[in-house]
């Protein structure tokens, strides 16, 4: 965690600076605004602005934003300012911290950008698979391409990549390469000289010198300019950079990884993205299913966000109603984990009873999100997801070769015990089968014989 204070905090600095440090906090110290923009100029970065409420804290937004920095903001002041509090507030801080500063406080305020930053939540074996492999290459230095549509977690899975590698200590930079406009795009990423073009006042350093020693994820790279992506494969294949402007080669040690919710195959043949940069990118692909393919992740991401926006808000956190729980399993998702945030954010502010109930769970505008007309094929996508859930459920805690067993039994008795049938359906041989069934048996399990089952099959 890279903590950045500007201002004196009001005679507080060296305490806050002690109580953060204590928590494993990197601080950095800025007088004034612009020391503050100074120092995120150099490429020293930071995670979390604390700044001092005596400043400008309208200001302060406006020339982070002016400058593309997107950082969360708190203001620190005495208790008593209270009109300072709901000015820094409506100008964009995020919290308000009263000084002197409270230790508990600073760690919860520590830990909740922490937690924002790193928390992947999963359950569904879909999305297992592709966090095994995330892990599995964590390690290695190997450049990952991250797909999948949007909201479903890109960013998430790629801190995650970032926190289990040997780089975990060094920053992770992010980058929207679809928000930046693509003539300061170039100057983003690779940084610019004093006097390189109209309005660059100082160096600027760009987030691959930011990101040196750690990671760098370029979020969705297939809005980047076709020109400008040969200009990254020169850095990627190299390990060097040249600012805009500069006439000296830098060097760079990071970790790339990229993310898209396009094609980049098609986007190849289209010619709006380069196949050596693919190539280079892709070395392992984690393919991110969207959360209509994941039913075992939703239950469980909503009562995490209930959790997460009951305790920022001050309101008690209620539990989540089997109806509700139902109707978010059979919704859709089109915009995925973060329409689910969202959605799960109102519902803790909708809801007067003693649980979330089905009335709490609606779309912005207040609607219901399962409107009763959905199509034919929606309600039995909406059923295959809710039984999938109950399954995942019904699964937790026993062991594999009690579900192995469980299954090869239940198409025993669908197939009246012919044995072919059954191995053809279950994919094993016929050997391996009967070589189960005699381990059963052994063990006292009731075993159809042919033209048998357990139960009556309607």
């Amino acid at each position: 965690m890279r903590l950045l204070i500007v201002g004196s905090l009001q005679g507080q600095l060296i305490t806050a600076s002690k109580m953060a440090m204590d928590r494993g906090a990197a601080v950095t110290h800025a007088d004034t605004i612009d020391g503050m923009l100074k120092v995120l100029r150099s490429g020293r970065g930071a995670d979390l602005v604390m700044a001092d409420v005596g400043l400008d804290i309208a200001e302060l937004m406006e020339r982070l934003q002016r400058e593309r920095i997107h950082l969360p903001v708190v203001a620190c002041g005495v208790k008593t300012d209270a009109s300072a509090a709901v000015n820094a507030i409506r100008a964009g801080a995020k919290e308000y911290i009263p000084l002197p500063p409270d230790p508990e406080l600073i760690a919860a305020v520590l830990a909740a950008v922490a937690r924002d930053q790193s928390n992947l939540i999963y359950r569904d074996g879909a999305m297992a698979a592709v966090v095994k492999l995330a892990e599995q290459v964590a390690a290695s230095d190997a450049s990952i391409l991250v797909t999948g549509e949007s909201g479903s977690g890109k960013e998430v899975i790629s801190r995650h990549v970032h926190n289990l590698s040997n780089r975990a200590d060094k920053p992770f930079i992010s980058i929207n390469c679809a928000a930046i406009p693509e003539h300061l795009l170039e100057s983003e990423l690779f940084g610019h000289e004093k006097g390189a073009f109209t309005g660059a006042v100082a160096r600027r350093i760009g987030k691959f010198e930011e990101a040196d020693g750690g990671t760098l994820l370029l979020d969705e790279i297939s809005e980047m300019d076709v020109r400008l992506q040969a200009k990254l494969l020169r850095a990627i294949q190299e390990r060097v950079i040249d600012r805009v402007g500069g006439n000296k080669p830098v060097a760079v040690n990071i970790r790339i990884i990229a993310t898209s919710n396009r094609d980049l195959t098609e986007s190849v043949r289209n010619g709006a993205f380069r196949e050596d940069l693919l190539y280079r990118l892709n070395v392992v692909n984690l393919k991110l299913p969207p959360l209509r393919a994941r039913p075992g992740d939703i239950v469980e991401l909503a009562e995490h966000f209930v959790d997460r926006y009951a305790r920022e808000n001050g309101v008690p956190k209620r539990p989540i109603s089997e109806e509700a729980r139902q109707m978010l399993v059979a919704n859709p998702w089109p915009g995925n984990v973060r329409e689910l945030e969202n959605t799960m954010h109102r519902a803790v502010l909708l809801a007067t009873g003693e649980e979330i109930g089905p009335d709490a769970i609606r779309m912005p505008d207040g609607s219901p999100i399962a409107a009763g007309g959905a199509s034919a094929d929606a309600r039995v996508a909406a059923s295959a997801a809710a039984t999938a859930e109950a399954v995942s459920r019904v699964l937790v805690g026993r062991t594999v070769a009690d579900v192995e067993r469980d299954l090869i039994l239940d198409t025993l008795d669908h197939c009246l015990g012919n044995r072919t049938h059954a191995a053809k359906i279950l994919g094993i041989s016929i050997r391996t089968l009967r070589n189960k069934l005699n381990l059963y048996a052994e063990d006292g399990v009731e075993v159809p014989g042919p033209g048998e089952a357990r139960i009556a099959i309607a």
